[in-house]
């Protein structure tokens, strides 16, 4: 009797399934590039993580590369540059974390407040159209404003009274001049999600509060944060888990020798050795250290928000 009660929830998850996959055969068929994407290049490429154990040669493969265990953690952990790589991916992250993120939300509350809807789409679009420049073009509009003659070079200068030189090639400038570029390029975008939570506020409320005496800025405190808490919530925990991992193509682009000391990352760390040195084990040891900081940063911001804010990605 004890056995055919344990098969019983077995056999009706399965028939769950079978009902919930004839009922929805389009959703599942839309899916499978989705679910083949990860696999081939998400999962498929996890094997390749065998060699941060190696002294990999690719002449020799994975299955003939001397094996070195921890070696190359070691490695990594005792590079005279551990410290400094470390703090500056830190800082880079958290100065986006801590400054860019909450900015992005108050852009969007400041959109909701905007009355004229024809002024509202102009400062969207306007607000919007770096965020699609490519890359390569934004780094060089940087290094041209950033030169010993650019314009926001000239206005630093006359402002602090210092003589002129390129900015780029000060190690004390770069966290800033990296976080204003971010600002500029991906404060309007960044903001998409979070406009579209506040229109999803009832309208009900605001008009309840405004009949007892609320002014804007009380209704935008008492009525449309708390509201949007969920949603902040989710893209910080999903911040929290990208934390260590920096954007390397525009530290690549904007960095150089001289600044190293504070621009120097992770990930250029892992590009500049793996790819124009050939230690590819060594690369593959300080991804790997990486994403597994990342995972667990993830886990720990998810299970805190779960317990004091009631809300979870996972």
């Amino acid at each position: 009797m004890q056995a055919k009660t344990a098969r019983a929830p077995g056999r009706a998850k399965r028939e769950s399934l079978r009902h919930d996959i004839a009922m929805n055969k389009g959703l599942y068929l839309l899916s499978i590039p989705i679910i083949a994407f990860f696999l081939v290049f998400s999962y498929a490429p996890m094997g390749g993580l065998v060699i941060a154990f190696q002294n990999f040669r690719p002449q020799r493969g994975i299955l003939g590369s001397e094996w070195v265990g921890f070696q190359n953690f070691i490695d990594f952990f005792t590079n005279p540059s551990f410290f400094s790589i470390l703090r500056n991916t830190l800082v880079i992250s958290g100065l986006g974390l801590v400054i860019a993120f909450p900015m992005s939300i108050v852009f969007a509350l400041l959109l909701n407040e905007i009355g004229s809807r024809k002024f509202k789409k102009v400062i969207q679009t306007v607000s919007y159209m770096p965020y699609f420049i490519s890359l390569v073009v934004i780094c060089g509009l940087v290094t041209e404003f950033c030169s010993s003659n650019g314009a926001v070079t000239k206005v630093f200068c006359a402002i602090t009274g210092r003589p002129k030189e390129n900015l780029l090639t000060n190690p004390d400038y770069f966290w800033a001049i990296n976080l204003i570029s971010d600002l500029w390029q991906n404060l309007g975008y960044s903001s998409i999600i979070f406009v579209a939570a506040i229109t999803s506020v009832s309208q009900d409320l605001h008009e309840a509060a405004a009949i007892d005496g609320a002014n804007r800025l009380r209704r935008v405190w008492s009525i449309t944060i708390p509201s949007i808490m969920p949603t902040i919530v989710t893209m910080l925990i999903l911040r929290c888990g990208s934390l260590l991992s920096v954007g390397f193509e525009k530290i690549l682009l904007l960095y150089s020798p001289s600044t190293y000391s504070t621009a120097d990352v992770i990930s250029t760390h892992v590009q500049r050795l793996g790819i124009e040195q050939t230690q590819y084990g060594y690369s593959a040891a300080v991804g790997l250290f990486n994403s597994v900081i990342n995972t667990v940063m993830l886990l720990a911001a998810n299970a805190i928000s779960s317990k004091v804010a009631d809300t979870s990605v996972l």
